[in-house]
């Protein structure tokens, strides 16, 4: 029984729409109304700036991160990742905004950092490299999570290795249409790096 309860807290956490809270409590605004019509962090940045856009890549990254520990926390012998994965599915389809969340990006780099800080660090050097190059925030994130992959399969560590994997498609089946739009020259770029 207390299994489940984790899972459904890390789902629970996951869920906590970041880019929603932001947008109505110090903007007025839901920035589902505005841009891409996403609760995550790019949309945040280009709907309401800077100073709001850092705040929710934080906040989703924490969610990410603060799962990892739950099975420590509940003293439970389920694999940190696993419950972590939960998170990530709360961010995409939260309960608490009608299942209509984020690209999974912020929040799997959240879980990825609790779990092996130089992993996260690999993947935030391979995501900024990558954008600074491309401005494409949707295939900067999936050339991150490409490199996760490399540096997952390098380790060994074959749990990590199917999340990181799971991480990855989840990015590109939520960056679908992003893709399209880059393949049409139609994505916006970013103007801020």
């Amino acid at each position: 029984m207390l299994y489940f309860v984790v899972i459904l807290l890390s789902y629970l956490i996951g869920s906590i729409p970041s880019g929603l809270i932001v947008g109505k409590l110090f903007y007025g605004i839901d920035i589902r109304e505005h841009g891409s019509g996403n609760l995550g962090a790019t949309n945040t940045f280009r709907t309401l700036g800077k100073k709001a856009g850092a705040a929710v890549t934080i906040a989703d990254i924490l969610k990410g991160t603060i799962t990892v520990f739950l099975p420590f926390l509940f003293d439970l012998h389920i694999h940190p990742l696993l419950v972590g994965l939960f998170a990530v599915i709360g961010h995409m389809f939260p309960v608490f905004a009608n299942f209509r969340g984020g690209k999974a990006v912020a929040t799997s780099a959240g879980v990825l950092l609790g779990y092996d800080f130089v992993l996260f660090i690999v993947l935030v050097g391979a995501f900024l490299i990558t954008l600074k190059i491309s401005k494409y925030v949707s295939l900067s994130s999936i050339v991150a999570g490409i490199f996760g992959i490399i540096y997952s399969l390098i380790l060994q560590d074959w749990p990590l290795v199917i999340v990181v994997a799971a991480f990855e498609i989840f990015v590109v089946y939520r960056h679908r249409e992003n893709l399209k739009r880059i393949r049409d020259k139609t994505e916006p770029k970013v103007k801020w790096l």
